[in-house]
């Protein structure tokens, strides 16, 4: 071994090497790791600080008063209703309601809650299992109390104060109480207790809130139910309130003016309620609307309900009377469809006003495989010849077919004038229906509205069925897969009695505070506007007041009224033509009132439908005449 060789110098050399390795520079990527992570990490913490201190605010803040102290509620009156001249159709009782704290009742031990409950269901005859019930599905983490009944007795409020439980609130509320209850109902609806479905669709409710479930009630309910108040009494570790402070003002809801006449409402209610009776049917629709603006006047469905007094027996009810059939309800318009189907073919020049056709009673269209049993398409009775005038006036299918699918060869000696063979066809068809709004909702303030089914081929060859002439033939007059609201219906006749412009139908006018402020305000609003058919549709009014004024008009039995009326009947078969329903829409023309001096305001525009009509359309005339009647004597002449 070499002399000058150390041992130490070697453990020395090789320390030194992993020295070296040591103090490497760290890499470009290391760095930008390390700071991602540090960046991501308070991102992440700002974040929550976020969520804690402004998201989940509210959550949170409720969470620590429910902790410090008790949350008393003040309870709120529910915004009026008003009918167009300011009469009251609801009314607000003060009654008393019953408030359980859930912080206290935690703090008992198992024995006692169940005694406190057993006590309290007594009190309010209220079942121990429906007060568990009402308690497991309130968040006591943010909630810090539970309606547990929303009126009770003074008797019963006595025997809760005797208990001198802490955990009772015994405070004042107000109960909805309805006018004329059957009357209005389908208009108003009527209020209930938040569900849990309720609560998922909205977590600003509470359980036991009172909420619109139909009706005005439904549809304004976020205006309606105004804003209750809240205390917080603070406590100390011994439970002493030692402190109080007011987390929000009560606020009252607010009021809405409708446009609805109480007093032509109940007459019309009454006079269809009886013409439904007189022929032995259960249900039918009664409209009024103003063509010049779209204000509702008056809206029945029948059969009605008691919204006062909701009960399982209304719920299971064979006749459905919760159905709202003015806006819900889906029927094939029968004849009432005609002046729809006349304007387009005026406007596509199928026919003009002096085209006449000849009805015998029927058309015979060929059968390319049985000749000799061809198909035969009928009229509701033999009318001879017809112009357009005269065949809206009588209701002729046969003149109605022919626009809507022309007439077969056979059949050309049956034709005077202009008529093109093809007709309008499906597709132009559907086209003024898709104009007029028959597959659209109105847009009308109540809920639950659907829209109408329009027929087309497409749908029928996706079922493998072919669209036949026939089909064509049964829509052109209303039949058929053709089905449309009540509300939709009316809307398109009062296109046709102010000129062509489509009106969004209102129930509410005017929505306000106690002290008058106006919070908002309808304004007409028009949806589509077809006044540059005016010119067709005068012609087509004219049929319509000839159905009145020519003694073989379908409405003649209105002639003799103080005024002048046009209109247009309808008969729908429905079930396999076992059943009829009875259709009637009318309204004061434009001329009469200018004529007389009365102003154009006042115009009106009615719909009557009957179910299950066992003389069709004739059922509903005698409603038709005594309602514009008392309308003449009581809106139009005073």
């Amino acid at each position: 071994m070499p002399k000058d060789f150390l041992l130490e110098e070697s453990i020395l050399d090789d320390l030194a090497k992993d020295l070296d390795l040591l103090e490497m520079p760290l890499s470009e990527k290391a760095f930008k790791f390390v700071g991602s992570a540090v960046f991501f990490v308070i991102l992440g913490v700002i974040i929550r600080l976020f969520f804690i201190g402004v998201w989940s605010n509210n959550f949170y803040h409720n969470k620590a008063l429910v902790n410090a102290g008790q949350i008393v509620k003040i309870s709120t009156e529910r915004g009026m209703i008003y009918d167009r001249f300011g009469e009251s159709l609801v009314n607000n009782l003060s009654v008393i309601r019953v408030r359980l704290k859930i912080p206290e009742l935690l703090k008992l031990n198992e024995q006692e809650r169940h005694l406190t409950i057993k006590n309290i269901s007594e009190a309010i005859e209220t079942s121990e299992e429906e007060i568990r019930d009402l308690i497991s599905v309130v968040d006591s983490e943010t909630k810090s109390s539970v309606v547990l009944k929303d009126k009770i007795t003074e008797v019963q409020a006595e025997k809760l104060k005797a208990f001198d439980l802490n955990l009772i609130q015994v405070e004042k509320n107000y109960k909805r109480e309805y006018i004329d209850t059957e009357i209005f109902s389908h208009l108003i609806g009527y209020i209930g207790f938040v569900t849990k479905a309720d609560l998922a669709e909205n977590s600003l409710l509470s359980l036991n809130d009172a909420i619109g479930k139909s009706g005005l009630e439904s549809y304004y309910d976020d205006k309606l139910r105004g804003v209750e108040g809240e205390i917080v009494y603070y406590r100390n570790a011994k439970g002493e309130i030692i402190d109080n402070k007011s987390l929000q003002d009560f606020k009252s809801g607010y009021n809405i003016k409708t446009t609805i006449d109480a007093d032509f409402q109940r007459y019309f209610y009454n006079r269809l309620r009886n013409g439904l009776a007189a022929v032995g049917s259960e249900s039918g629709v009664g409209i009024a609307i103003n063509p010049k603006t779209g204000k509702i006047l008056s809206l029945i469905s029948l059969p009605s309900f008691d919204n006062n007094n909701i009960t399982t027996n209304v719920l299971n009810d064979r006749r459905k009377p919760l159905f709202n059939r003015i806006i819900s309800g889906l029927y094939s318009p029968g004849s009432t469809i005609k002046p729809l189907v006349a304007l387009a073919a005026l406007n596509e020049e199928i026919v003009n006003e002096q085209t006449k056709i000849f009805s015998r009673g029927y058309i015979e269209v060929p059968n390319p495989y049985f000749p000799d049993k061809p198909s035969t398409f009928v009229d509701w009775k033999p009318h001879g010849w017809v112009d357009l005038y005269s065949a809206l006036a009588r209701s002729s299918n046969i003149y109605f077919y022919a626009l809507g699918a022309g007439l077969p060869v056979n059949e050309s000696e049956l034709i005077q004038g202009q008529l093109k063979n093809s007709g309008l066809g499906i597709e132009k068809l559907k086209e003024y229906w898709l104009k007029f709004g028959l597959n659209e909702k109105t847009g009308i303030d109540l809920p639950a509205e659907v829209s109408g089914f329009l027929p087309d081929p497409s749908i029928k060859e996706k079922n493998r069925q072919q669209w036949r002439l026939g089909d064509t033939y049964n829509i052109s007059i209303g039949q058929g897969d053709l089905l449309i609201t009540p509300m939709e219906l009316v809307n398109y006749i009062a296109a046709f009695a102010n000129g062509g412009k489509i009106q969004k139908p209102f129930v509410a006018e005017k929505i306000f505070s106690n002290n008058d402020n106006i919070f908002y305000e309808t304004e007409p609003e028009i949806i589509a506007d077809y006044s540059k058919l005016s010119s067709y549709i005068k012609e087509i009014q004219k049929g319509m007041i000839d159905a009145v004024a020519k003694p073989y008009g379908t409405a003649y039995l209105l002639n003799d009224l103080p005024v002048k009326v046009a209109a247009k009947t309808g008969t729908a078969q429905i079930e396999g033509n076992k059943k009829i329903n009875a259709f009637f829409v009318g309204y004061l023309p434009d001329e009469y009132l200018v004529e007389t001096g009365v102003s154009l305001d006042k115009q009106i525009v009615v719909l009557i439908m009957i179910e299950n009509a066992k003389e069709g359309s004739l059922n509903a005339l005698p409603v038709a005449k005594d309602v514009f009647n008392w309308y003449y004597k009581n809106r139009i002449s005073q």
